[in-house]
């Protein structure tokens, strides 16, 4: 289906469906096909759609690469905080005149973390219910320089091409977001560097996985949210004219 936004087309394959009885709205990222390389995704246009067809929550899943040495491939991780790397993505909802400042102090639903952080554990899967991730450019994988300063000296535990901006236009629009990240490389800190062929097959691999945590915790999402993401939008948007900066 499609749906019209300001932003122009979002992703293609935009699809509604129920799971557990919750109807849901399913948008691949990159497109039917992942023909959309990381820095042409239409981020805005994205969140835009599901936000039109009344969706309040995203539950994203992602490849990310891990940084941390208790890590393994397959490995499920509910990041909680974020480093933006990007250099000319298209991050905000507000370009002017109107301006206003949204707070990301802790920018994902911890609603929805902790609910899809039980659900794995529930099934068996091993999870880690914390990380940093840091999202950068791509398409390319890092340097061993670049993986070098990104563990040792910023302390970052996963590695994403997509994560930012759309955590961050979800919160402009008042949507809780939480990432369920699949660890599917360990970036050229392990013994070979990354390859596209093989992060696809982690992925591939971790399908029935995902399926199994949807369906265990879509179901079990309360229809009033306990959260305070919502609020956070609503807060920027009253103090946008006492802002002095």
């Amino acid at each position: 289906m499609e749906v019209h936004t300001p932003y122009g087309s979002h992703s293609s394959g935009l699809t509604l469906g129920k799971i557990g009885g919750r109807e849901v709205a399913f948008l691949p990222r990159h497109g039917l096909g992942h023909r959309l390389p990381p820095h042409k995704i239409p981020y805005r246009a994205n969140i835009w759609a599901l936000r039109e067809l009344g969706v309040e929550r995203v539950v994203a899943l992602s490849a990310m690469g891990g940084l941390r040495p208790d890590y393994e491939i397959g490995d499920l991780v509910l990041p909680d905080q974020f480093i933006d790397w990007t250099k000319g993505r298209h991050s905000t909802f507000f370009d002017g005149p109107r301006v206003v400042h949204t707070s990301m102090a802790d920018p994902f639903c911890p609603e929805l973390r902790g609910l899809l952080a039980d659900k794995a554990e529930e099934a068996g899967f091993r999870v880690h219910r914390r990380g940093t991730a840091l999202t950068f450019e791509g398409p390319r994988f890092s340097t061993r320089a670049e993986s070098r300063v990104f563990r040792e000296i910023l302390e970052v535990e996963l590695l994403s091409m997509t994560l930012v901006p759309e955590v961050v236009l979800a919160r402009e629009l008042s949507m809780c977001y939480a990432t369920c990240a699949v660890v599917t490389d360990l970036d050229v800190w392990g013994k070979e560097p990354v390859k596209a062929d093989a992060v696809t097959q982690v992925m591939r691999e971790a399908e029935p996985k995902l399926a199994e945590l949807l369906s265990r915790a879509i179901p079990t999402i309360p229809e009033t949210r306990g959260c305070d993401c919502a609020e956070a939008a609503r807060a920027a948007l009253g103090n946008e004219r006492r802002n002095p900066k």
